[in-house]
């Protein structure tokens, strides 16, 4: 079903600004080549819209929930040819760091967390001694 737009309606004495309009749509026009050149779009460009983990399809309605993981966990790391990125739901996203900081004992770098301190009780170490005195 298509949607059937009309004209702006004028307010009575009112006529615009045809410089501020304008600047204002060079103004729109310029930001939206800056995002174009950001690392996202690239990356919606490059690959079909899909989490890369789950399978799920997006559309422009929802490609606001797919998102970019660069897999080397260096968000510096933008080459072109989007190498570095996958695309990834909201959900597998947080999983995947979720690993990423399991496997880095803890810790995300960045993340501003104290690292965790190890355990230092070892609440075996005097088994072999209680086993024996045990059977006396």
């Amino acid at each position: 079903m298509a949607l059937k737009m009309s004209a702006p309606r004028k307010r009575a004495g009112a006529s615009p600004d045809q410089a501020k309009l304008d600047q204002v749509v060079a103004q729109t026009l310029k930001e939206r080549d800056a995002r174009m050149q950001g690392y996202r779009e690239q990356a919606l460009k490059l690959y079909p819209w899909v989490c890369t983990r789950c399978g799920r399809e997006f559309n422009r309605d929802n490609v606001h929930e797919l998102t970019v993981h660069h897999r080397d966990h260096d968000h510096d790391n933008n080459p072109p040819d989007g190498s570095n990125w996958e695309l990834l739901c909201t959900y597998c996203h947080e999983n995947e760091h979720a690993r990423y900081v399991d496997e880095a004992g803890g810790v995300e770098t960045g993340s501003g967390d104290t690292p965790n301190q190890d355990a230092t009780y070892k609440p075996f170490s005097d088994l072999k001694q209680m086993l024996k005195n045990g059977k006396d």
